[in-house]
């Protein structure tokens, strides 16, 4: 398998369990409930562990910016869809850029590695 097919596995993976992780964050209501924060933690763990092994494929600026972004946009999701909160106008096209800059970035930086 090629090293930027890997890079971009472990950072998919490690963007969804940061997802889970903060998902859980908000139901260990402020650290209260085990379950929910062991959990939390274990994703957590889990996912950094697979964001460093993107690293070895990809640039931690790459990496961080993606990692974050699109954690940000699945994270929003989830609390529209499972939380049921509401995100205004100005949430959602502050959303709708950080999706554009990491277009942009994988589309059109030579730093990314396709």
């Amino acid at each position: 398998m090629s090293p930027a097919i890997t890079a971009y596995s472990a950072l998919g993976a490690a963007i969804v369990l940061e997802v889970i992780g903060t998902t859980l964050l908000q139901k260990s209501e402020q650290f209260t409930r085990l379950l929910p924060t062991t959990g939390m933690v274990m994703f957590y763990a889990a996912s950094f562990y697979l964001l460093s092994v993107a690293l070895k494929g990809m640039p931690l600026g790459i990496a961080y910016a993606m990692w974050a972004g699109l954690g940000i946009v699945l994270t929003a999701l989830i609390s529209v869809l499972y939380f049921r909160q509401s995100l205004d106008l100005p949430a959602l096209a502050g959303i709708g850029l950080i999706v554009a800059g990491v277009v942009v970035m994988n589309m059109l930086s030579k730093t990314v590695s396709h």
